[in-house]
């Protein structure tokens, strides 16, 4: 039997209940892969990286027999995840071992993972970051449960993010608690009380961020070889940079405007690579034709810098931000509705959903 672990990142937030965080990957990969069993993850959004695969390795052993192929999907960090418990001679904190999975790992495959690092993790690790995030992900949970965030959310999102983007600074984060408090009160008494239990529990460990930056990874990636009996893949994105006739594009919505302008303050976040050394461009990255000339350091998804991303072998490049590949862009007339939370003028489409995620397929199957 194979299996599929869909492992999320740090906006995993919405990976709790019934929010469909990898609901529309995992009808896709459903359809491409019949017989095979795939499984979303569960885990603690910024715990650090051994917590997080400790629960992917939970995982793994409450679904998977002993003779089972395994093969591992991961968006943004979860693609670390999955190399780290592919690994050889890694013990978690709990004492397991790579050995758990030896010789049934068979595929790892990060999506828009930082690998070399985000600058993004250097705001995000601060006070009024780590509120931000809270609220951030509260939010995506919100826009994919009923489709839209409320004006007055974005605009004050936007305020906090874009203000800050300008100057990677802690500071104040009332504002951020408010919109958290905000959001939280738009659910019922029951969901409230299911994600205030789950963000509690995530508060107990947030060390993930400072991990994500780009020293730090170089560090993870000189402790993390990669095992010769594992096949390693990766999906590169970049979004559009913002541009003028994206204004013009959003006509008269006042939702599409604030919206805009929380993307531009992520893209400029993870653009800014003076805060920390700037990435090499990895020889994958030379490669690629898609976008008709070689991303540079600026270039990036709106959460991870696009030369950070690969790892292996280049499954698929793709122009689009960090959540239009997992399928949250614009789709109002798919079934089921494909809602847009980073309007980052990309013009990722549903064609290009279902061709990236049936080369990944492939890649699986392969």
């Amino acid at each position: 039997m194979n299996h599929v672990y869909l492992v999320p990142g740090f906006f995993g937030f919405a990976n709790l209940g019934d929010f469909a965080y990898w609901g529309h990957v995992v009808r896709k990969l459903g359809d491409e892969l019949p017989g095979w069993q795939i499984h979303p993850v569960v885990t603690r959004p910024t715990a650090t990286l051994p917590q997080r695969a400790m629960r992917l390795l939970d995982a793994i052993e409450k679904t998977a027999d002993p003779g089972d192929a395994l093969h591992v999907v991961g968006h943004s960090t979860g693609g670390i995840d999955g190399r780290m418990l592919a690994a050889p001679g890694v013990v978690l904190p709990d004492g397991r071992t790579s050995e758990a999975v030896k010789g049934r790992m068979k595929t790892v495959v990060s999506v828009c993972t930082p690998h070399h690092g985000t600058p993004s993790a250097a705001f995000f690790a601060t006070l009024q970051g780590k509120a931000a995030l809270r609220a951030l992900s509260l939010a995506t949970v919100f826009s994919i449960r009923r489709g839209r965030v409320p004006l007055n959310i974005l605009l004050k999102l936007g305020q906090v993010v874009t203000t800050t983007s300008r100057r990677l600074t802690g500071g104040a984060h009332g504002l951020s608690d408010e919109l958290f408090q905000t959001l939280l009160g738009e659910f019922s008494e029951e969901r409230r009380d299911a994600i205030a239990a789950f963000l509690s529990d995530v508060s107990d460990d947030r060390a993930l961020l400072p991990q994500l930056t780009a020293d730090s990874m170089q560090l993870v990636n000189a402790t993390l070889p990669n095992h010769r009996q594992v096949r390693y893949g990766s999906v590169v994105a970049r979004a559009a940079p913002p541009r003028l006739s994206s204004f013009v594009e959003a006509g008269l919505r006042p939702t599409a405007h604030a919206g805009r302008a929380l993307y531009i303050g992520c893209w400029n976040l993870a653009g800014a690579w003076s805060a920390g050394p700037e990435p090499s461009v990895p020889h994958a990255c030379v490669m690629l034709d898609t976008w008709g000339e070689v991303p540079g350091p600026g270039d990036n998804d709106a959460i991870v810098p696009t030369c950070s991303q690969p790892w292996g072998d280049l499954i698929r490049c793709v122009t689009g931000d960090h959540l239009d590949v997992l399928g949250h862009f614009a789709g109002p007339n798919l079934d089921p509705r494909h809602y847009d939370w980073l309007p980052s003028g990309s013009l990722f489409t549903d064609a290009h959903f279902q061709a990236l995620w049936a080369d990944v397929a492939q890649y699986l199957r392969a």
